[in-house]
């Protein structure tokens, strides 16, 4: 029996099942949010290389799990949600792995980051296949009707494991060393895969669909438009601690912290206001917020005005993902939703992507206070996109 054909559920059993399947991703962010605070540091100071060499090492993770999203979105398709979510799993092993062996091979700095370069595209990888297999496990075991829903909780695992897992990277390289990420993040994902073992995945979806350019088409006016929005956030994860370092500061991971708790507290809060006001409204609304926490980023005398613009940040990237993304998968039919998903997150991926090097030849030229103002111009570019996307919406595709 489909989701669709069972009874109605209260909207607690709705949420506690997509809470069960979001775990997944809850455990692959805290992998990916243990080194983020103190991997450029690291590759700056330790290994002696260039922050845009930094930005380009935090970036290639981002890069592989952009061009990895039409195999999961294939695999996902094709051989089942869990499978992906499995593989997915034993590239974060694979990655913790290369993570050690990169701090043995630290007294040749070349190779030593190369090889930490491969566990991060590995990691990228990993990010690919768990993210889309998640969402699309929420979809088929709650029903597409609750799309929104299932993006936001699976937002608020993510984010929520980068707000644990930034400050606890950091005093687990102080108090252990950096070598300890890496036996970490092994053990994480291993103790992942012991739990899924038994955990049934829903049926793979048959059916006609539209191949993955054709889905990628249709989806990238509203891509471009997350993409733009986006780039604040690989801003922010990126070069915060450089920034403070920069300014003299210290604290830099409470910075995440502030951006992932506001994150999760405005999807919390008010996830309900794109069923209620409509995707566009959200989303304009959102980019607004952010585009304003960006530049008090930029304009921050202080730590404290530091921590609000990272909360406004958050608070205004919060729905900004669901709130586009669900007017995105409207253009698609549904037998194309998984490819959808996987479409749309490649705007994300790519975003993210490209923050670090853009970010840190701007950095390199300009200072570090300056990546938050073209953060935030690159914003408000989105949000103008947006409002034209509001005007000529398309009727959802059958």
């Amino acid at each position: 029996m489909s989701a669709q054909e069972q009874p109605p559920q209260s909207s607690m059993a709705i949420t506690l099942q997509i809470v069960s399947i979001v775990f997944y991703t809850f455990v692959a962010f805290l992998c990916i949010g243990l080194p983020i605070a103190v991997l450029p540091g690291y590759v700056h100071e330790q290994l002696g290389f260039s922050a845009v060499v930094a930005g380009l090492t935090i970036g290639s993770q981002y890069l592989a799990t952009l061009l990895s999203r039409p195999m999961a979105g294939r695999m996902s398709d094709n051989v089942g949600t869990k499978r992906a979510i499995v593989y997915g799993l034993l590239g974060i092993v694979l990655s913790g792995g290369l993570t050690l062996l990169s701090v043995l091979l630290q007294s040749a700095p070349l190779i030593s980051l190369l090889v930490l370069i491969a566990g991060r595209l590995l990691l990228g990888i990993a990010q690919g296949l768990i993210g889309v297999g998640t969402i699309s496990w929420c979809m088929g075991q709650v029903g597409a009707e609750h799309t929104a829903r299932s993006i936001s909780w699976n937002g608020i695992a993510s984010y929520g494991a980068i707000a644990i897992g930034a400050p606890l990277g950091v005093v687990m390289v102080g108090q252990l060393g950096f070598a300890s990420l890496g036996i970490a993040l092994s053990v994480l994902a291993l103790a992942a895969l012991l739990l899924i073992r038994n955990k049934p995945s829903v049926p793979v979806v048959r059916g006609e669909r539209l191949p993955f350019w054709a889905v990628f088409g249709r989806i990238a006016p509203f891509g471009a438009s997350l993409s733009l929005a986006s780039i604040g956030y690989g801003t922010l994860t990126t070069f915060i601690t450089l920034y403070y370092i920069n300014r003299g500061w210290s604290g830099a991971a409470y910075c995440l912290t502030v951006f992932g708790v506001c994150f999760i507290l405005a999807r919390l809060l008010f996830i309900s206001s794109i069923s209620r006001f409509g995707g566009f409204p959200s989303a304009i609304a959102c980019m607004t917020i952010e585009t304003i926490g960006l530049a008090l980023l930029w304009l921050a005398p202080s730590t404290g005005y530091a921590l609000i613009g990272a909360g406004l940040t958050g608070f205004g990237l919060s729905l900004v993902y669901p709130a586009l993304g669900v007017e995105a998968i409207k253009q698609v039919p549904n037998a194309s939703r998984g490819a959808g998903l996987s479409a749309y997150a490649v705007f994300f991926d790519l975003a993210l992507a490209i923050a670090g090097p853009l970010m840190g030849a701007v950095a390199l030229n300009l200072g570090y206070p300056w990546i938050f103002l073209c953060a935030a111009m690159l914003s408000v570019t989105g949000l103008c996109l947006t409002l034209l996307l509001s005007r000529r919406v398309t009727s959802p595709v059958s």
